[in-house]
């Protein structure tokens, strides 16, 4: 038996400006794919799974990058027309199924939904053949694309610590069906909820989910979903969803879906945020007697779009006078690293710090810094895609009145301790901790952490989602409109 596996993964934020091109994705293929075997990745995890069960595995194209700005329309279909390709040739020398690791949220020039389009045109080439997909929780998905599918499987988890094990469920869907398993059928209840960025380790969203599992349990169904959805994306389907995979007759567990569906929408004003500003996070800190505390600015969360070089938070601990109590982990700007590379360790510098790509996430800062170590920043995930290696380009560590900063040349959010252990930062010798991610970074600082304080500054992931305007939607949405209802 033969299972093909190819993915496009992205979320699109279209707030972001200008688009996506093919040159910001990294692409695995063919023997590159199947060296993620062992990473708790979703590629990773389709690999084993098709390895486990003894079958071949056919790798075609794992297309993915930074969430960022709207994907251009050629570069979409550039990736497209090579999985299509790929299929057609793994046809001629027989194939029993697909399986496809996307996101949910991604967005074309031109095609708001590319993984119906993607889904879609996999159908067309593959006929009756089963087809699964996994998920990334933040997905906005529709019943178009659910209609193209045999099984849908979202991550439970946020942090996403389970993207392999939902790949590999939708591994087993396929595997079973292709020997004789009666075909399945996926449903999607739309709701009309804009979520903040929500975990699923604690609050609400893990009260949610565990009800979620409870329930999954007792149905015979193959999977139900709960799609937090992406609020940052200007779409006429934005908002959260449940998804089941289910037999065709199965009434009994579309119904619980539909219960379940109900009582998120009843819990709404439970995921009302508590927004902060820089100052606000740092007298909450400072009211704990228990160390470390890491403060995280949630708006400007690069796992979510935004640049990474904003400064409003470093700003206020700098102004806060934290010194070497503290230490940020980090801002994102390549010209600054190479600065510092360039005057070598022991250097002091000029640096204009962040604030270059935008005026909403804060005025560069104009600051004396003491180079105390240098990187090249290539790190292995330790908890979140475990084994998995991260390339955040040169980073430098610099002092600036006493405090430690680590600046990176490349985007991305903080997700665990590595880029502070590469430069000589063990975090649990500081009071305060700060970092830029909405939630990830949780699975590697919350057995760290004595406390969490979440800064919600101008950035393009605020939890203040109202800002953002709405012109690709008819749909009255929570939080933005009161009177929304559901059923609509």
């Amino acid at each position: 038996m033969r299972i093909a596996i190819a993915g496009i993964v992205h979320e699109t934020n279209t707030y972001c400006p200008g688009l996506t091109t093919n040159s910001a994705f990294y692409t695995y293929r063919g023997e590159r794919m199947l060296s993620t075997s062992g990473q708790q990745s979703d590629v990773g995890g389709a690999v084993d799974a098709v390895r486990a069960a003894g079958r071949e595995v056919v790798p075609l194209l794992y297309a993915s990058t930074q969430p960022s700005a709207t994907i251009e329309r050629e570069t979409y279909e550039g990736f497209k027309d090579e999985i299509l390709t790929g299929l057609h040739q793994a046809l001629s020398a027989g194939l029993d199924g697909c399986v496809l690791t996307l996101h949910g949220a991604g967005v074309v020039d031109g095609i708001e939904d590319l993984e119906g389009d993607l889904a879609w045109a996999v159908r067309e080439v593959l006929g009756d053949l089963p087809i699964a997909a996994s998920f990334d929780l933040h997905g906005n998905v529709t019943q178009h694309m659910a209609d193209a599918l045999n099984g849908m499987f979202a991550c439970h988890h946020y942090p996403h610590i389970d993207l392999h094990e939902r790949a590999a469920e939708a591994v087993r869907c396929v595997i079973d069906m292709a020997e004789g398993r009666p075909r399945t059928v996926c449903d999607v209840l739309a709701l009309p909820l804009l979520l903040p960025t929500t975990t699923t380790y604690e609050g609400i969203g893990e009260t949610l989910l565990n009800e979620l599992l409870a329930l999954e349990e007792v149905q015979d169904c193959l999977d139900i979903s709960w799609f937090h959805g992406f609020p940052y994306t200007d779409i006429a389907h934005v908002g959260s969803m449940i998804s089941i995979t289910r037999n065709h007759d199965d009434e009994k567990s579309l119904h619980a879906a539909r219960d379940f569906a109900r009582r998120l929408w009843e819990a709404r004003e439970e995921f009302r945020p508590l927004s902060l500003s820089g100052a606000q996070a740092i007298d909450a800190a400072r009211a704990h007697d228990r160390y470390p505390v890491v403060i995280h600015e949630t708006s400007d969360n690069c796992g979510a779009g935004t640049p990474g070089d904003g400064t409003h938070l470093l700003r206020a601990m700098l102004d806060a006078q934290l010194g070497a109590q503290a230490c940020f982990g980090f801002i994102v700007d390549a010209e600054v690293a190479a600065q510092a590379h360039a005057a070598g360790i022991g250097s002091t510098i000029e640096v204009a710090l962040g604030g270059k790509t935008d005026d909403l996430h804060g005025d560069t800062l104009q600051l004396s810094a003491y180079v105390k170590a240098l990187h090249d920043g290539r790190v292995v995930m330790q908890h979140m895609f475990k084994g998995a290696p991260l390339n955040l380009g040169p980073l430098a560590r610099l002092v600036v009145d006493d405090m430690d900063i680590i600046v990176a040349s490349r985007r991305s959010q903080t997700f665990d301790t590595e880029p502070f252990l590469a430069v000589g930062i063990d975090v649990t010798k500081y009071k305060y901790v700060a970092l830029k991610s909405s939630n990830h970074f949780r699975a590697g600082f919350s057995h760290i952490a004595s406390a969490i304080v979440t800064a919600d500054t101008p950035g393009l992931s605020t939890h203040n989602i109202s800002v953002f305007p709405r012109q690709k939607t008819t749909r009255r949405l929570w939080p933005i409109h009161g009177d929304a209802t559901y059923p609509e």
